[in-house]
């Protein structure tokens, strides 16, 4: 059975002060937060569930909180982000981040738990975080099949004049889908940033039969070059040996490949684009 969760003057309604107490001190009834109680012990939605019912009505989850639900939660946050109407007063609870917002929205159930809508989510987000995290909120929000590049512009249209709405309008239509992590949104931002042509994601490399066998993060079909993000992942020794194996034959097939680790993609961008512009020249 679910979680059952009272706010203090609905128990109250139920039991005695007295009652209440003694419950609490049996482990029969649960505090969860300030106000608000349970039958047993909390998931993480029965928490968000509880919080909820400290809030104001209006209240939704809101950036990254609303984005892990939706399944585009590529940023690590550990607060909850709320999103209230700007008239509301501001609630102070620990672990909480409120944005307040002129602009409508109706909320969306997500698992029982009112969420902004998810075009207006990728947005804010897109809007709020620096440059090297947007695209890949907006890509990861293409690839969950939520949204569509159309519903993110129709969506960036309605916050024109707020604060990085200019930063979302320059993104929106280089966002694409087929990335498949956030570091590899990173990389190609950091190559379109720097003035080269934009690399297909997850490119396929096919056989001489035409059977594709290779899968490339990032590439330029017609140079034949692939760049790759090697993360910790690719430190598993039976992964290195299919590594190997995979660069020797794309070796074979004609192709250069330009590999790339977490030192170059957040301490020398200017690497990544010397290296991948000599070899395009």
């Amino acid at each position: 059975m679910a979680t059952q969760l009272w706010r203090t003057d609905a128990l109250m309604r139920k039991l005695t002060v007295g009652r209440i107490r003694t419950r609490l001190d049996h482990a029969e009834l649960l505090r969860v937060r300030r106000g608000v109680y349970a039958d047993k012990p909390c998931s993480d939605d029965d928490e968000l569930r509880a919080l909820m019912l400290r809030l104001p009505d209006g209240a939704m989850l809101a950036r990254q909180s609303a984005a892990r639900r939706y399944g585009f939660g590529v940023l690590r946050d550990d607060l909850i982000h709320i999103q209230l109407p700007a008239e509301v007063p501001k609630p102070r609870l620990p672990g909480v981040v409120v944005h307040r917002t002129v602009l409508p929205a109706r909320p969306v159930l997500v698992g029982g738990l009112p969420c902004v809508p998810a075009a207006r989510c990728a947005v804010d987000l897109a809007r709020a975080v620096r440059r090297l995290d947007a695209l890949p909120v907006l890509d990861a929000a293409l690839r969950s099949g939520l949204v569509t590049q159309d519903d993110l512009l129709a969506e960036v249209a309605a916050h024109n004049a707020l604060r990085g709405v200019r930063q979302a309008r320059q993104l929106i239509p280089l966002a694409d889908g087929r990335a498949e992590c956030r570091q590899e949104s990173q990389l190609r931002l950091i190559l379109i940033d720097g003035g080269l042509p934009p690399p297909e994601p997850q490119l396929w490399v096919a056989d001489r039969h035409g059977i594709p066998l290779c899968r490339l993060d990032l590439g330029y079909r017609e140079h034949r070059i692939g760049i790759e993000y090697d993360g910790l992942s690719h430190l598993d020794r039976d992964r290195i040996r299919h590594d190997r194996e995979r660069v020797n034959w794309l070796d074979a097939a004609g192709w250069r490949m330009r590999y790339f680790t977490d030192r170059d993609l957040y301490r020398r961008p200017q690497h990544i684009k010397a290296t991948i512009r000599a070899a395009l020249s």
